[in-house]
């Protein structure tokens, strides 16, 4: 290791985020660690991997093993994808771009923010694979306008965000005085006005949102549509009626509204109410290849993975996404060989016990 290239230290995700977050300046920083209010929620999202244990079998060939799913048509090599995440060019100059391209080595998927520092353009020439995520925006004509670039440019899905109509209590942000730092821009979203981060979002943004809106997202895109934030049932069961391809179950990383349930809990019973009529995903406090797996066996066809994407890149851009993404992989693999269940496809909530519990002893 040398010093221009500090990932290689780093034997995890949490280390990862340690690490990037010392080589920050204090408002990028809180801009990417914080969540909203008191925190409870985002320290809750990784709270909730720690109240299930994995029960191994055993006496099980650990080969051929298979990390692969199927979303949507495409094979993922691997059960997780790169999260829609506002700015990246925060963490370093080249952002977005870093990301995508390390994905693309990987055969990941990357998902463009409506917040990002970078263009269609510049993601759509890295190969990624792509899906784009959507705010609506207060002027309707400009979200159709996202929509048609994106599906121009080669973006496979649409995330449909519906849990930000106003951004959530992020007093880090506040405290640090966190402002768009120089040569770091909304590219998707330019606007007049004030610098700080959050103001621009939230002078962009629809401040409401209803059922109709879905419709109509639906009615003009040939992109199948998963719908991001949701945490009751009832709404996903109503958004794949409606013609949804799948739901995003996240609380937003605890940057929206404190005290809300962390995805993984909220997971279960909404991959009952999909059922078969869409794809479940989920994000939230993914940091381990264990994680990966407990999210699966609860009812996620795969994982979103967030900031610890976000902290690798000041620690040297696309080498260091690509360790992150390397180090989680590793972690899958080794525990689809030691859990005894070799194929990531096959993981079930038969797999798993709450925490303190026997196996055979209830769910």
């Amino acid at each position: 290791m040398t010093e221009q290239e500090p990932w290689k230290a780093c034997l995890n995700l949490a280390e990862i985020e340690a690490a990037g977050a010392a080589a920050m300046a204090p408002g990028p920083r809180a801009y990417y660690a914080g969540g909203a209010a008191d925190e409870v929620s985002m320290r809750d999202n990784r709270a909730s991997f720690e109240r299930w244990r994995i029960v191994p079998r055993m006496f099980v060939p650990n080969t051929p093993r298979d990390a692969s799913v199927e979303v949507l048509g495409r094979r993922w090599p691997q059960p997780f994808a790169i999260a829609p995440m506002a700015l990246q060019r925060n963490g370093h100059p080249d952002g977005e771009v870093a990301v995508a391209r390390a994905a693309a080595a990987r055969g990941l998927t990357y998902c463009l923010s409506t917040c990002a520092s970078a263009g269609f353009d510049e993601i759509a020439a890295t190969g990624a694979p792509r899906w784009f995520q959507l705010y609506l925006l207060s002027d309707r004509a400009r979200s159709q306008a996202l929509i048609e670039e994106a599906e121009a440019t080669g973006h496979e899905a649409l995330i449909l965000t519906i849990d930000t109509p106003v951004t959530g209590l992020r007093e880090r942000d506040i405290r640090d005085g966190y402002g768009l730092p120089k040569g770091v821009e909304y590219c998707l979203i330019r606007r007049e006005g004030s610098q700080r981060g959050t103001s621009v979002l939230d002078d962009a943004i629809q401040p409401t949102y209803s059922w109709d809106d879905l419709a109509w997202v639906l009615s003009v895109t040939r992109m199948p549509v998963l719908v991001k934030g949701i945490l009751h049932p009832e709404d996903a069961r109503r958004a794949v009626e409606m013609g949804a391809a799948g739901i995003v179950v996240s609380n937003h990383g605890g940057r929206q509204l404190d005290m809300a349930i962390a995805g993984l809990d909220a997971l279960p019973a909404i991959a009952e109410a999909v059922g078969d009529r869409g794809v479940v995903l989920m994000d939230g406090g993914v940091r381990r290849g264990t994680d990966v797996l407990i999210a699966l066996a609860l009812g996620a066809r795969a994982v979103l993975l967030g900031r610890p994407v976000l902290f690798a890149l000041p620690l040297g851009g696309e080498p260091a996404v690509g360790h992150a993404l390397d180090l989680l992989t590793k972690e899958i693999d080794r525990a689809l060989v030691l859990s005894g269940i070799p194929d990531a496809r096959e993981w079930r909530r038969e797999h798993l016990v709450r925490a303190g519990e026997l196996p055979g002893r209830g769910a």
